[in-house]
């Protein structure tokens, strides 16, 4: 009951001293309640210091000691990563929300490229912005995917899109001081190259992890790793393997080898500043280190890697270099022309020759070289045409690495000379002849008076002498006699697209032209009268095989007579054997052609032909300096023998069209007398017709060439072959289906000629010297008048048809038109196309069955007085 009682008293608490708290307020072991009810306070007190003996050996334990620093540390970095990782996956949240949503996500087009080839399929260069075609993994040489995976990403087959060991690899070195090394996989770069910017933020980092996610999900690794090598950057330009392959190594991604593979993926790291055209010794060093990781990762043993290091560093141009790199630029533009913009990959197909393209910019180099700096010439262009107008040669230049302005195709200069023969086909279709004589002397028309070259004056002279030596009163003459826009229209009819100014002095060749048109408007004299428009592509496909565009020349129209094609090839020939042209000539071929040179020398031209090409030469400079005294006869025709003797090579030589031929100039007009007048006498001037008869045509389409019509029969010339008088002509042979040229047959049977009433003696030829007789040679006989010891061999009619390199058909016995070339233009047919003959302009066929032209009246002029002309 005591105890009972005590455990029911009530015990106030104290508020003393936390201390004294601490040390009064406990419980004894006689204030406790045991089981029984008893207490038992000795036993107590003395388990007393036990328990506070107890409570000191705990207090070292919650300090906690190293252990407990560790543990603090691992609790501590565990929230950390906690907080970081929700910090980091609410960045990715929102930064991901900013982009487009993941199913519009698409692999962007590449860029667009021309890949061009010449005629033989060997590439001349390929166009765009990434400098080369796209190829398949397989496709490439195998070293390249193997060099590239060893530099750039090791573990690129065995990671999800990030590495995580290269992240940490990176940053311990980046941290340490070490290299600084990228963590990003080929699969980031590639996301970077194709959604990205360059920018490095937090930003663009974290969206690049998620397009890297999405394309390993998207793609397989072969495929990803494909995409990248066509699309990344390596210097120069070059977007791609097979670009800088072609770049620096002048060979397909298909062929390089060890050593190049190397250099193209050490390249990856600074593709500027170690691109071997810059800094080859740093390319090389570097391709060192791809070498090593190489063999590191057992793409390649010792031995292969000793191989490859004791390669010299490659030394690669600074910049594109070739003059076939015009044509190139030129097929750009034309292709933009025929199919429009460009939205895919398209192979083109061209006419040029690259054997010829080579030989042509060594021609002109080498003339350059030796000559150029003695008479201040700095510059050159070339252009080669075939019958047809395909281009088989450029050089629009020097040095394509020095200056990309195409001087062939893109200046335009004054023709001087070089327009002459204009002229010339112009008075022929109004009646001249080439034995028509005119009076060399000072000539005056309006205020502008014309003189020759050499200031000198001949007197009596025939047309065909005039032009041999291109005396410049005789072609003022003959333009105030047909009219200047008589000779515009055949201009343009022949292929002149540059407006020409209507005055007189267009005899003197005053407009300017460019040279690929000058050169190509010759072609009609070489082809026999038909239109030769200059062209480069012949075809254009996509990478499918689907044909985007295919030429169609197969139907060019007639623009000249076949007389007056005969007739301008024999006096050009002059021109070369007797004449200023006399540096063109080639041994065992029959050359046409026309020298040209401006005011003060400023530009000199040669452009001449054989069967085979015309080609047409340039020199001067690009400011419109004077050169020293160089003329159109000169380096002009000097590199053009260099070019056409190797061009020639290989073939065997043929006549001109006409030659031996038989073909007569219809006769001359009779000439009504007309009144001097007295203003006429003062002036000097030599009229005729009105100097300017009829308006330009506009409208692009000139007057079909004129052509003599059928002789009448029975009708006989008592004087066969007289001077200056009118002659009895050949009639005009229709133009005969010819076999097609890439395959060599034998040639169809000859029809038989018309047979005339007239004595044999009437059938004459025009000759530079008269005209002779048709019994007097035979094709395979006849030889022109060349200079002593000059002996050309041309082929026998009765030989097969040569292929297509030739460009031309075998000749029938009228001279034959040449058949245009089966691999330029599609299906040509075999046949050679007919001439639109007739035409408005022209007097009815008189009592003989010759179209009359309009006549060309000489006026008495004060000079005729004075000097009793």
């Amino acid at each position: 009951m005591a105890s009972r009682s005590k455990s029911n008293e009530r015990v106030e608490p104290s508020f003393e001293d936390e201390a004294e708290q601490d040390s009064d307020f406990r419980l004894d072991a006689d204030d406790r309640i045991s089981g029984r009810g008893k207490s038992s306070k000795g036993k107590t007190r003395a388990a007393a210091p036990t328990r506070k003996s107890s409570r000191k050996t705990r207090e070292p334990r919650q300090s906690g000691g190293f252990f407990g620093f560790i543990r603090s540390v691992v609790y501590w970095c565990i929230v950390l990563g906690i907080w970081t990782g929700i910090g980091v996956g609410g960045l990715v949240i929102y930064y991901g929300s900013k982009m487009p949503s993941a199913s519009s996500w698409t692999i962007p087009d590449r860029p667009p490229n021309i890949k061009i080839t010449a005629l033989d399929g060997q590439l001349i260069a390929n166009r765009g912005t990434t400098g080369g075609e796209a190829l398949a993994l397989e496709e490439m040489s195998p070293y390249l995917p193997q060099a590239v995976i060893s530099i750039e990403d090791r573990r690129f087959y065995s990671h999800f899109g990030i590495d995580p060991a290269g992240l940490a690899r990176a940053f311990v070195n980046n941290l340490t001081g070490q290299p600084i090394q990228g963590g990003s996989t080929i699969t980031q770069q590639l996301a970077k190259n194709l959604f990205l910017s360059p920018d490095r933020t937090f930003e663009r980092k974290i969206q690049e992890v998620l397009l890297a996610f999405w394309l390993e999900q998207k793609f397989t690794k072969d495929q990803i790793l494909a995409m990248y090598l066509n699309r990344v950057f390596l210097g120069s330009n070059a977007y791609g393997v097979e670009a800088a392959s072609r770049r620096y190594f002048n060979k397909s991604a298909r062929d390089v080898n060890l050593g190049e593979a190397a250099t193209i993926a050490g390249l990856l790291k600074a593709p500027s500043r170690l691109s071997p055209a810059r800094d080859p010794e740093a390319a090389e060093a570097r391709a060192q280190i791809v070498l090593s990781t190489m063999q590191q990762e057992g793409y390649i043993t010792e031995s292969d890697l000793k191989t490859a290091m004791s390669q010299p560093p490659t030394k690669a141009k600074r910049y594109w270099s070739g003059a076939q790199h015009y044509a190139a630029d030129m097929v750009v533009d034309e292709v933009k022309r025929l199919i429009g913009d460009i939205k895919t990959d398209v192979n083109v197909e061209t006419t040029i020759d690259m054997a010829l393209e080579e030989k042509a910019e060594k021609a002109l180099t080498d003339i350059l070289t030796k000559e150029g700096s003695k008479v201040s010439a700095s510059q050159a262009a070339l252009v080669s045409v075939d019958a047809t107008g395909a281009i088989r040669a450029l050089v629009g230049g020097r040095d394509y690495t020095e200056s990309q302005f195409n001087r062939a195709v893109t200046a335009k200069r004054q023709p001087g000379s070089a327009f002459k023969p204009f002229v010339y086909a112009a008075a022929l279709e109004a009646g001249a002849r080439p034995d028509t004589v005119y009076n060399d002397g000072p000539v005056k028309i309006g205020n502008w008076t014309p003189e020759n070259f050499d200031q000198k004056y001949r007197g009596p002279v025939t047309l065909s002498t005039a032009l041999t030596n291109s005396l410049n009163t005789i072609a003022a003459q003959l333009v105030s006699q047909i009219g200047p826009t008589n000779v515009i229209q055949l201009a343009h009819r022949v292929g002149i697209d540059s407006d020409l100014q209507s005055n007189a002095s267009i005899a003197l060749g005053t407009s300017e032209v460019s040279l690929l048109e000058l050169t190509s408007s010759y072609a009609p004299f070489m082809n026999g009268g038909f239109k030769a428009a200059p062209h480069i592509v012949t075809r254009i496909t996509d990478p499918d095989g689907k044909v985007l565009y295919q030429s169609d020349f197969q139907n060019p129209p007639r623009v000249l007579s076949e007389t007056v094609a005969a007739t301008m090839n024999n006096m050009m020939s002059r021109v070369v054997l007797e004449g200023t042209g006399k540096n063109a000539r080639l041994k065992n071929w029959q050359v046409a052609g026309k020298s040209g040179t401006t005011q003060s020398f400023r530009d000199a031209l040669f452009v001449g032909y054989t069967s085979i090409l015309t080609t047409g030469i340039w020199f001067g400079n690009d400011d419109g300096a004077p050169m020293k005294k160089v003329t159109g006869g000169g380096l002009p025709a000097k590199a053009w023998k260099e070019y056409m003797t190797a061009a020639m090579s290989g073939y065997t030589p043929t006549p001109l069209y006409g030659s031996g031929a038989g073909f007569v100039l219809p006769p001359g007009a009779e000439q009504p007398p007309q009144q001097t007048t007295l203003g006429d006498l003062i002036s000097g001037v030599l009229p005729g017709v009105d100097t300017d008869p009829a308006p330009i045509d506009d409208t692009g389409e000139f007057p079909p060439a004129p052509t003599p019509a059928q002789p009448a029969q029975n009708q006989q010339d008592p004087n066969p072959y007289p001077q200056n008088q009118p002659m009895q002509a050949q009639p005009q042979q229709q133009a005969r289906p010819q076999q097609p040229v890439q395959q060599a047959q034998p040639r169809p049977q000859q029809q038989p000629r018309p047979q005339q009433n007239a004595p044999a003696q009437a059938s004459v030829r025009p000759n530079d010297r008269g005209y002779l007789p048709a019994d007097r040679y035979d094709q395979r006989e006849y030889r022109p008048e060349y200079q002593p010891g000059y002996e050309p061999e041309y082929r026998p009619r009765d030989r097969e048809v040569r292929d297509y390199r030739e460009y031309r058909g075998g000749y029938d016995g009228r001279g034959g038109a040449p058949v245009p070339p089966g691999d330029v233009g599609g299906d040509y047919g075999n046949y050679v196309p007919p001439g639109d003959v007739g035409g408005g302009g022209y007097i009815p066929p008189d009592n003989r069955g010759y179209e009359q032209p309009h006549p060309m009246p000489r006026r008495t002029t004060l000079f005729d007085i004075l000097t009793g002309g």
